[in-house]
């Protein structure tokens, strides 16, 4: 680009690909994969829109947004939800998301124990008075490993089209580096964090000196807590309402492990069913012999793949009848069962009652003939 360009000529033609918000939540995200928190909180949550790309995130086992417009909130909590794919293959984490109604300024003990605390482009937004009490709640009261704010940088709205003051008719103040950083550094010594200034949205060829679009302050606590909170935290009030709140399915509940492990054995056994059906019909292709008729216990009755998970002979299934008898311990062997229900013992615990057994409880019982579902 020409050195003598003349900053009118960005007016209309400045475009972030891809857009400014997405590189904000883009950075957080690859926070997370970094640090991999467990409890993770978004202050100015607002549509949710970050909630929403977190919650897919597998560290995180407790979300958390909080903003002061619960209608908002209210209007876009459905993006939140779990979907019905949640309830048919419910993941080996928990995960609980939660929506409050609350300032910033305010300290509410349900803010305690995070790992991360994200604030995006929210104290531009605060009245001074909340500005003075927001480094005292976050850093002082909640006391997060690592918050993560970011805030416009002013020096950069001079290539920006239309902005003739703020960025938002909202915002009460837009700092730029030296202010931030100014801010930053000292909220930091105070809280005892360190502070790493980065941003997202790179200006223009011949022009770094005016920094990103949006700055970034990264702080990471010196000292981690060792034992619990102060007795003031404990007995703070809360403050905050509840707007929203969902309770993902997971293994862990007994119930959707239940269920799942159900669906599995019945899965695992018809392929098993198959596989011995299979060979017969074979076995007797091969003899060309209608009038012999097969003895109860089969030899070998598995294909090569089926081979392949792990079935040992002394295991094998057989047909009586017209019933296929497949042996728990069969089903037990297969990865996918084993890695379900852990123990033999807990598997026979989880199905009893919820598919057919013999009368020991320790054979499957299916019908050669076709079964509708």
């Amino acid at each position: 680009m020409d050195k003598n360009f003349k900053e009118g000529q960005f007016q209309g033609t400045i475009k972030f690909t891809p857009p400014l918000s997405k590189q904000r939540y883009q950075f957080i995200k690859d926070l997370v994969a970094k640090y991999r928190p467990k409890k993770v909180a978004d202050l100015g949550c607002a549509d949710c829109k970050l909630l929403w790309m977190l919650k897919f995130c597998s560290c995180i086992e407790v979300l958390v947004g909080l903003d002061i417009s619960a209608s908002i909130m209210r209007e876009k909590m459905h993006m939140l939800s779990p979907l019905p794919v949640d309830y048919l293959q419910p993941t080996e984490r928990s995960l609980t998301v939660t929506l409050y109604h609350g300032s910033v300024a305010h300290k509410d003990p349900c803010m305690l124990g995070f790992d991360l605390v994200t604030c995006i482009e929210v104290i531009e937004h605060l009245e001074e008075s909340e500005l003075n009490k927001f480094p005292e709640v976050v850093f002082g009261f909640m006391a997060p490993s690592i918050v993560v704010i970011s805030t416009p940088n002013v020096e950069f709205n001079t290539l920006l089209p239309g902005v003739t003051s703020f960025r938002h008719p909202d915002h009460k103040f837009e700092w730029n580096r030296a202010q931030f950083q100014s801010w930053a550094l000292e909220t930091a010594r105070r809280y005892d964090y360190s502070v790493e200034f980065t941003g997202v949205g790179h200006s223009p060829r011949g022009m770094e000196n005016i920094g990103f679009c949006t700055q970034i302050g990264v702080f990471l606590r010196k000292c981690p807590q060792t034992g619990g909170f102060a007795p003031s935290d404990k007995s703070s009030e809360t403050v905050y309402k509840t707007v929203f709140k969902a309770v993902y399915p997971s293994l862990k509940d007994e119930k959707y492990l239940q269920n799942t492990l159900v669906g599995e054995v019945v899965f695992t056994a018809q392929i098993i069913k198959q596989s011995l059906l299979n060979h017969l019909m074979s076995e007797r292709e091969e003899r060309n012999d209608n009038t012999t008729e097969r003895k109860a216990q089969l030899q070998p009755c598995f294909s090569k793949d089926t081979r392949k998970l792990g079935v040992e002979k002394s295991m094998e299934p057989f047909v009586k009848g017209n019933v296929v008898y497949v042996p728990l311990k069969t089903i037990f062997s297969f990865p996918k069962v084993n890695q379900l229900c852990g123990t033999f013992e807990k598997l026979c615990k989880l199905i009893a009652g919820k598919v057919k057994l013999s009368s020991g409880g320790y054979v499957l019982l299916l019908s050669t003939e076709h079964e509708d579902g």
